[in-house]
């Protein structure tokens, strides 16, 4: 069964990446501003039209929001930004992934 605040989590940590209020997501998702809410904290289920149009409007994938598992177009889109990064940046984000996968060893 769906974690419904993990789900939640998810939603508000992508709408907020993307520079959304609740109010800006509730408006082009054609929702109450309640719905937006209740969704982020876990009370609410959602349809599967408006989850559908989530992940349009957010730019995510709906495995993304409903399991937390990256789809492979969200790690191509994560590769075509960091091409974007400066040299320097890129090896930094390169370090903190070995560090990463080091400490999970």
């Amino acid at each position: 069964m769906a974690d419904l605040k993990e789900i939640g989590k998810r939603i508000q940590n992508r709408r907020k990446q993307q520079g959304y209020t609740q109010e800006q997501l509730a408006e082009m998702m054609n929702v109450s501003i309640q719905m937006i809410s209740n969704l982020e904290r876990g009370n609410k289920s959602i349809r599967i039209d408006n989850l559908i149009n989530l992940c349009h409007i957010l730019q995510v994938s709906t495995d993304y929001i409903l399991t937390g598992k990256e789809s492979a177009k969200n790690l191509s889109n994560l590769s075509q930004r960091m091409s974007q990064l400066s040299e320097k940046d890129q090896k930094m984000i390169t370090m903190l992934i070995e560090y990463c996968l080091a400490d999970a060893v």
